[in-house]
């Protein structure tokens, strides 16, 4: 029988405002994949961070080390053979791997550094992970895949008994995915214990022995992979049947409320479309197709070479973002914890932010801002006991939502969501189609740019499928599809 490696019992972790985790028991045995599945907000990163010493768990549940109770740090953790590697690369781009390795745990002998002997050693787990990179080759010259086997190989030259990997596959190209994949099984039959969280249920399903789901910080099962379906996981996962996803109700559309002729500039050429009042006017095409940069262009954050742009029956050219906030365009961009939010500052900071533009004296007291804070807290079901809650200690769903809010405040008629639920788990992506339904209800004209392919076929009236900087076609409601879409997006002609 495998030994246990590592055991949580009853572990809860509250934040100011937030309770993240509530009594929750984990294990991990030798040579298991064990997958932890949840939305976001369910837990994960919460549980991870307390597993890898980053967090300390509230008082009154225990953690284990091969059979040991323990108290963690981030040095003790390592120390005991525990691993993270995050989403986020930790590499020092401008060190070689071998130098990325052994960083701030160097060989010496009597004071002189052995780098022949790191080398060596580099050399020897890279060849083991099927890798032919060279040990001198400068880290920031990699691709994603390739920065994540150098964390993987750190931990297997400093011999960890538990490797935890976060969303590991973010940026991935298939051929890195399946080169993980292979990587992920040979080490666990080493008799690592891997912990594994990723949104890609396939990934799951294709690599895991064990799966936990986790649902709002509260434990709800540990199964066999093979003892359950996508479909049921996803249940577990979110409370409800995936059936509910991707679904939603049509209005009659209005008036032109934007008119874009023949717009040039950042990157695009040439761009003609009409908006309409009640409609989602989707954006799809392969990445660098342009979709952002026509988005950053219509809402002045670059400079236009030609064309015209009329918004609400004007003729406008933005040279700012804060003039297109003046006249009622709303742009949620993709990236909401560097572009979309300080992650530093409360909730009610954050959704009064945006509208500062319209207030006079750009000025607002505490009181209000606290006020307009909450009433969105409790409009957009932003999981937080009140306003005053950091934007930084929210989950990604919940993250959007401040976004939204912020948006909403400006009481704009046109919203850009440029890949509104990257990132999100489909609990969470349910709840922003909601949302997106209820602007449409209200007259709310949207643009909607997304890389997920099921969800622009699903959400949109009509689709631009731009290619290389230029309109790929336009398809009605009646020609959509996936197939037509890819069609347009990777053959034919540009208009």
């Amino acid at each position: 029988m495998a030994k246990e490696l590592l055991k949580l019992s009853n572990i809860s972790k509250t934040f100011p405002g937030v309770k993240a985790l509530q009594n929750v028991s984990f294990s991990l045995k030798e040579g298991e994949v064990h997958c932890i599945c949840g939305e976001n907000g369910a837990g994960k990163s919460t549980l991870i961070k307390i597993i890898s010493g980053a967090y300390q768990p509230d008082a009154g549940g225990t953690i284990e080390v091969e059979g040991k109770a323990v108290k963690l740090d981030p040095l003790s953790a390592m120390k005991m053979g525990i691993q993270t590697i995050y989403q986020e690369h930790t590499v020092f781009e401008t060190l070689s791997i071998t130098e990325n390795i052994f960083e701030g745990m160097e060989i010496t002998k009597h004071g002189i550094m052995q780098f022949d002997t790191m080398r060596k050693k580099t050399k020897e787990v890279l060849e083991y992970l099927n890798s032919d990179l060279d040990p001198d080759r400068i880290t920031g010259t990699l691709s994603s895949g390739e920065q994540k086997i150098v964390e993987i190989a750190k931990a297997l030259v400093f011999d960890s008994k538990v490797i935890i990997l976060d969303e590991p596959t973010a940026s991935f190209s298939m051929k890195e995915i399946d080169n993980l994949m292979d990587i992920v099984k040979k080490i666990a039959a080493r008799g690592i214990g891997i912990i594994y969280i990723s949104h890609h249920l396939d990934e799951v399903f294709r690599i895991g022995d064990t799966i936990t789901v986790l649902r709002d910080g509260i434990y709800i099962k540990t199964v066999g992979k093979n003892d359950i379906t996508e479909p049921e996981l996803i249940r577990d996962m979110v409370g409800r049947d995936a059936s509910a996803f991707y679904t939603r109700e049509y209005y009659p559309q209005g008036e032109i409320v934007m008119k874009v002729r023949n717009l040039s500039g950042n990157g695009v050429r040439n761009i003609s479309f009409d908006l309409h009042r009640g409609e989602i006017l989707g954006f799809a095409g392969m990445v660098g197709s342009g979709r952002s940069e026509l988005m950053t262009l219509l809402v002045g954050g670059a400079h236009r070479l030609t064309g015209q742009v009329e918004v609400l029956g004007k003729e406008v050219h933005f040279h700012s973002p804060e003039e297109s906030i003046k006249h009622k365009i709303c742009y949620i961009t993709e990236d909401r914890q560097h572009t979309g939010l300080f992650l530093d500052h409360t909730i009610a900071r954050n959704t009064i932010l945006a509208n500062m533009v319209n207030t006079k004296g750009f000025t607002i007291t505490p009181a209000k801002e606290m006020q307009i804070g909450n009433e969105f807290v409790k409009k957009l079901g932003t999981k937080a006991n009140d306003a005053s809650v950091l934007a930084g200690n929210l989950s990604g769903g919940n993250q959007q939502k401040v976004v939204l809010a912020k948006w909403f405040h400006t009481d704009g008629e046109i919203y850009i969501f440029d890949e509104p639920t990257r990132g999100i788990d489909v609990g969470a992506k349910q709840e922003i189609y909601q949302i997106m339904m209820n602007l449409l209800k209200e007259g709310k004209a949207i643009i909607m740019v997304s890389s997920d392919t099921p969800e622009v076929v699903s959400m949109s009236d009509r689709i631009l499928v731009m290619k290389e900087g230029m309109m790929a076609g336009i398809l009605e409601r009646d020609e959509i599809s996936e197939e037509s879409i890819l069609e347009k997006s990777i053959g034919g002609t540009t208009i």
